[in-house]
Formats: C-alpha cells, sequence, structure tokens
C-alpha cells in the first residue's frame, strides 16, 4: 500500500503579521511550523503502513526552507519526503496550490507507485479555507472523506477503508473503496517520536526535490500569482464584543429544566438552533 501525505509549512501563528498594502501573510522573518493539523494525518499514515505494510510519501509545496519541514517528518519513520519548489509557486492561493499538488501527486504514482490513500489535514492554520484537500481529490477524481476522526478499517485485498467522520448532527460511519483522499481532524491520535536512528537518518536522507517542470506542470499560467483569482480585499481583527457574560444566579439544587428555561429566555433564538441541529436540518 502507498500513501501520500500533503504537509504545508506555515509561519507561526503567534507571530504572524499581514502585510498593510497586499494582506497578505508577511512570511519573512516570521518562525514556521508544521501545520499542526497535517502532523495527525502523518501519524495516521504510518500507522496504517506499520499495520498493512507499504510505503509513505510525505509531499509539500514551499521555498527551498520547506525541507526542515520535511527532515522532521523523515525522523518519524516516513519512506520518503518530496519537495515541490518553484518561483512560479509563489503566491499561490488554494485553485492554484491544488493545480501544483495534484500534479506533483501524479508524478509520485508514475515514479513511486500509484497512492491508495492520500492524507491531509482538515485545514491550515494560514490560510483556514479547509479546501486544498477538497480541491487535490476533484482534481484527481478521488473519492473524498472529510472531516474524519477515526479510521476504523482497512481492506487492501477488497480495496475498502471504514471511518468515521464528524459532522453537526453527530458521527457518521462511511465506507469507501480506496483510492480516497482523507482529511484528518485534530485529536485524533497522539504523534509518535521517533527514535535516534531514524533522526540521524533523516539527516542523511535525500529529499526529492522537484521544480514546476520536473513534477510534470505544463501550464505556468495556472501556478503563482497569474494561475490565483482570489483576492484579498481586506484583513482585520474582529472587534470585541461589547456584551458580557450573564450570570444566573440561582439556589441550590435548581432544577435542571428551570435554569434551560432561563437561557432560552435570555437568548430566544438559541431553543430554534438547537431544536434544528437535533432534527438533522
Amino acid at each position: 500500500m502507498h500513501i501520500v501525505v500533503c504537509i504545508k509549512q506555515v509561519p507561526d501563528s503567534a507571530q504572524i503579521r499581514v502585510h498593510p498594502v497586499t494582506n497578505t501573510i508577511m512570511r519573512q522573518g516570521v518562525p514556521t511550523i508544521i501545520n499542526p493539523y497535517d502532523l495527525f494525518a502523518v501519524e495516521e499514515a504510518l500507522r496504517l503502513r506499520d499495520t498493512h505494510g507499504g510505503e509513505v510519501t510525505v509531499l509539500t509545496m514551499g521555498p527551498p526552507s520547506a525541507e526542515d519541514s520535511l527532515r522532521r517528518v523523515l525522523s518519524f519513520g516516513v519512506d520518503r519526503a518530496v519537495l515541490l519548489t518553484d518561483r512560479f509557486f509563489a503566491g499561490s492561493d488554494t485553485l492554484a496550490t491544488t493545480y501544483a499538488l495534484a500534479t506533483a501527486i501524479k508524478k509520485i504514482g508514475e515514479t513511486f507507485g500509484a497512492p491508495d490513500i492520500v492524507f491531509t489535514g482538515k485545514q491550515t492554520i494560514d490560510g483556514d479555507t479547509a479546501q486544498v484537500g477538497p480541491g487535490i481529490a476533484k482534481r484527481l477524481d478521488l473519492r473524498q472523506l472529510t472531516y474524519i476522526s477515526k479510521i476504523d478499517s482497512v481492506d487492501t485485498d477488497a480495496k475498502e477503508i471504514v471511518v468515521e467522520r464528524r459532522s453537526e448532527a453527530g458521527v457518521q460511519v462511511l465506507k469507501s473503496q480506496l483510492p480516497v483522499l482523507v482529511a484528518m481532524l485534530e485529536g485524533t491520535n497522539d504523534l509518535r517520536r521517533g527514535t535516534l536512528e531514524e533522526a540521524i537518518a533523516a539527516a542523511r536522507a535525500e529529499v526529492v526535490r522537484w521544480s514546476a517542470a520536473d513534477a510534470g506542470i505544463e501550464d505556468m499560467q495556472k501556478c503563482g500569482l497569474r494561475g490565483s483569482p482570489t483576492i484579498v480585499k481586506k484583513v482585520f481583527a474582529p472587534s470585541a464584543r461589547s456584551e458580557k457574560a450573564a450570570f444566573i444566579e440561582t439556589e441550590d439544587q435548581v432544577p435542571a429544566e428551570a435554569l434551560i428555561d432561563e437561557i432560552f429566555k435570555r437568548q430566544p433564538a438559541l431553543e430554534d438552533d438547537l431544536a434544528a441541529l437535533a432534527s438533522g436540518y
């Protein structure tokens, strides 16, 4: 079984700055980390490989410095790391990003074997769009399983996967044929610590570097700013709420029904929202 995991090196959200003119994130001089949601996808991929055999290939698109993130996941025991880096990718929005990543995944399939599962995190902490995973699935014509909280089983003979998907109405248990794209939720597993031997091997490992041409990207007009129709109009911090939290004073051992009635009295729309949620609409 071959598993591909897409990760992203992102600015540390605690130190993010926004350009006052372009409204884009200023990445220069800001420490970077692996997108936290992607780490859960990496761990899940490694667990499946440990159980069913095969290989895990991790792919990222970014500047040459993104190699540091790839070496970190190599230290966890990942089999292969691919860095898609080219100046043509600068300024990519989610549409251009999915085009580049989907093309690179096709190249990975041709070079190292077609992937049975493509993993992503549910979203990134810099863009928060949650569009890249579904966009890759659409371009590669993969079934997509999003907001996955648990992988129950994978049958490599029948080419089937059973997962648990978290939704507003509860938890859905879904079965799908492979190949699929799986977008993992946060908190779904505990990330392993690599061994000393794996850390040494990661430092010495060769990271596969592909330019746009190496990855087989033919239409450069679909990459970077040229291929990005998204325009950021304004970036701002939300204003603080003027109202303060209400404190409900009650006697000891007040009935729960009375307390709920008091809450609904103060928030009349809440009752309708909860009723709609319970009915599945």
